[in-house]
């Protein structure tokens, strides 16, 4: 019998009248999200196979989910990032009934129906993210279970979840409050001005940002009128932090800001908390050490990992077991185990003519340094005729700054001709994905339209 279904049911059945979800102005219970579940398990019944959910942030996509797992059924939760053809490689690969926003009012609709036996365990199917190739389809298990023994009842905590639930950052968030009989405050999409006016009215007291989307809570002009006292924990991840964020998030929130490290194959991999920062900036650039129950090393600069929040397996392939997995990102390790990374394989430019490896997040983090730049993204662009690689960086000004000023600051503060950007462009505002990443391919594209690869 499923710990983890054993407990969610537990805590949906305790809940009674506590606000599990704030969404959209509308409130659902503990009780009425029982009810619901029931009722969508009935609507599932004349279904065969696994269950495919893609949809906006709303409660009914973990109730659907719930619901198709207490049947047994394996659930693929599709990336809100997920491009046309990769949301349609999905399905065919698996199988799936696809259930979408237009298909929750029939669900929740049916007559409640409960499991007489519930199933062994739960299988979540979540693609990879899709900035950097395409997406494969990792499959969870254990990882349910084991939220289950660590998230005990509390019911003290309110969660505020902008993170897309079916991302597993953002379907984690939602399960563990639950498990912990806590509050949610639910998102549809990321806004930092709906972030900071909930913060406030409902008394938020845990959330977790992405690097580029904490950049646009603490750029907002509502910041300085919001009362934060309540958020007892600041999560970070998803992408690398610039140290200059970190530190600024340390002196808005306080010491409450912790910073992770995971993938979707392998959810949490290392973290640091502030407690560890304090009075040490050297380690504000570094993602933390490595947690309890994993292990990871370095392979030829690239972290590779194994250990308990590991997935399963990728579809379709043998079982990962206690294989070691190539995160694809390129680190380092200090004398004390602390993790500091420098970029993925994908975002390495290869620049000059002695094919310098030079990391975008390096340039990034300079540009950042920079008083007037506010938001930076670097990437590779072809050389003259598609041959060579140079560095091209697009980035965002609170004031006007020369591309000369620019790439004068990189060159005094990296030391290097390599690292300074070839070309600078000024945008508005940076595009991001669904789950809260700068979007890179989206910028990078235009640059390597009509060329056979995207290196050169």
């Amino acid at each position: 019998m499923s710990h983890f279904l054993s407990r969610v049911l537990a805590a949906l059945d305790d809940g009674g009248d506590t606000v599990l979800f704030h969404h959209d102005d509308t409130t659902m219970t503990y009780r009425a999200a029982a009810e619901m579940v029931s009722r969508i398990h009935g609507g599932l019944s004349g279904l065969r196979g696994a269950v495919a959910i893609d949809a906006a942030n709303r409660p009914e996509i973990v109730l659907t989910q719930l619901a198709a797992q207490l049947q047994g059924r394996e659930v693929l939760l599709i990336a809100a990032s997920a491009s046309h053809p990769a949301r349609a490689a999905a399905l065919e690969t698996t199988g799936a009934t696809l259930v979408t926003d237009t298909d929750f009012p029939t669900l929740a609709a049916a007559a409640p129906s409960t499991p007489d036996t519930l199933p062994d365990s739960v299988t979540a199917i979540f693609p990879s993210g899709g900035t950097t190739g395409t997406p494969k389809l990792i499959r969870h298990r254990g990882i349910y279970d084991g939220m289950a023994h660590i998230f005990r009842p509390d019911g003290t905590r309110t969660a505020l979840v902008t993170a897309p639930l079916t991302h597993m950052t953002g379907n984690a968030a939602v399960l563990g409050a639950m498990l912990c009989g806590d509050t949610v405050v639910l998102h549809r999409k990321f806004d930092a001005e709906a972030v900071l006016a909930d913060i406030e009215r409902h008394q938020v007291t845990t959330l977790s940002l992405t690097p580029a989307r904490l950049a646009a809570v603490l750029d907002s002009p509502s910041l300085r009128h919001t009362d934060l006292s309540s958020v007892q924990q600041l999560s970070l991840g998803a992408a690398p932090l610039p140290p200059r964020r970190l530190a600024e998030a340390l002196s808005v929130f306080g010491p409450v800001v912790g910073q992770g490290y995971g993938l979707t194959e392998a959810p949490m991999i290392a973290s640091i908390s502030a407690a560890e920062v304090t009075d040490r900036p050297e380690l504000l650039g570094s993602v933390g050490r490595i947690v309890p129950g994993m292990q990871a090393r370095l392979d030829g600069g690239e972290v590779v990992v194994r250990g308990l929040s590991m997935m399963e397996g990728y579809h379709g392939r043998q079982p990962i077991g206690d294989g070691w997995l190539r995160t694809g990102d390129l680190g380092h390790f200090d004398d004390e185990g602390y993790l500091y990374l420098h970029d993925r394989l994908d975002d390495v430019i290869v620049t000059g003519e002695h094919g310098t490896k030079i990391a975008s997040t390096t340039v990034e983090h300079s540009l950042l340094g920079h008083p007037r730049v506010r938001a930076a993204a670097v990437f590779a662009v072809p050389g003259p005729g598609g041959e060579g690689e140079l560095v091209h960086a697009v980035v965002v000004t609170d004031a006007p700054a020369t591309v000369h000023e620019l790439r004068a600051h990189v060159r005094a503060d990296l030391g290097g001709e390599h690292f300074v950007p070839s070309t600078v462009d000024f945008t508005d505002t940076l595009p991001f994905t669904a789950v809260g990443k700068v979007n890179k391919r989206a910028l990078r594209a235009p640059f390597w339209q009509g060329l056979p690869r995207h290196i050169a």
